[in-house]
């Protein structure tokens, strides 16, 4: 990857997407940072990652309705992301979470619409409205979200091969490294490329003493090279990153512009080798 870019990954279906975009997660739960969230959304935006990944699990609807508000007046800017839960996943309850969804959003569209973990509901009955849901215009595309490759088998199964997700949004960053073995290959089979969430590990990563010493050594912030390092495989892999602030997502959006040398790479590898054998899916 050419630094100083947002490299486009593509969909199965051709669409394409800004590599590097903004997650959600823990954004709209406390009303007196408010206006900071708005302002870091609206700031990535700007800064051209227009890519947003949300969720109705997100504060229970409160971060779809933070994200509609930031992107009112511009939503032909923004690839937008939003999931159901296991639970509601039944062939009427998708259809009806995902209305429930663009109500808070302020849209009549999502760009793509994911499966949030696997559940009870059998998946032929999900990906069922899914594909209703793309036939009357409510989302561009599916996807599904914390699939290992059984679950994907299992997916296969279910719909007779005639149906296939666009994207698999997973755990994935320097120290879970578990997809690289199988997941990440059996997506790259089908054009289908893996969206990864927490790239510091949920923080974890920014206090590691090989990551602080590399970032150093580079003049970088660990975030940063934590962020640069999963996207050194776009345009198989995308990413959603979240950011309460302006400063924080300007720290992330200069993430692109971080080349990390063969000396740095060589020096992360073996402090967080890649995985020799089958890793379980993590979810965190």
């Amino acid at each position: 990857m050419a630094a100083h870019e947002n490299p486009p990954v593509a969909f199965p279906d051709g669409r394409t997407v800004p590599a590097l975009g903004l997650g959600t997660w823990e954004l709209g739960d406390d009303p007196r940072r408010r206006d900071a969230e708005l302002a870091a959304l609206r700031e990535g935006l700007d800064l051209g990652l227009t890519l947003v990944d949300t969720a109705e699990m997100y504060g229970h609807g409160a971060s779809e309705q933070l994200v509609g508000e930031a992107i009112a007046g511009r939503r032909d800017e923004v690839f937008l992301v939003s999931k159901v839960l296991p639970s509601n996943a039944s062939r009427r309850g998708t259809v009806d979470a995902c209305h429930a969804s663009l109500r808070r959003l302020g849209t009549d569209r999502l760009d793509l619409y994911l499966l949030h973990w696997r559940g009870g509901h059998p998946l032929e009955d999900t990906v069922e409205a899914m594909e209703a849901l793309v036939a009357e215009g409510s989302i561009g595309g599916w996807g599904v979200s914390n699939f290992d490759v059984d679950d994907l088998d299992d997916l296969v199964r279910a719909t007779g091969g005639s149906s296939s997700p666009q994207t698999d949004q997973v755990l994935y960053n320097l120290a879970r490294r578990g997809p690289e073995h199988d997941l990440l290959p059996r997506l790259r089979e089908t054009g289908t490329p893996l969206m990864a969430y927490s790239p510091v590990d949920h923080g974890e990563l920014l206090d590691h003493p090989v990551v602080t010493s590399v970032a150093a050594d580079l003049g970088v912030t660990p975030a940063q090279l934590a962020i640069a390092w999963v996207l050194r495989l776009a345009p198989d892999v995308l990413l959603a990153v979240k950011a309460g602030s302006v400063e924080h997502v300007r720290e992330d959006a200069a993430a692109l512009q971080v080349d990390i040398d063969d000396q740095a790479f060589v020096q992360l590898e073996r402090a967080f080798p890649a995985p020799a054998r089958s890793v379980p899916l993590e979810v965190r």
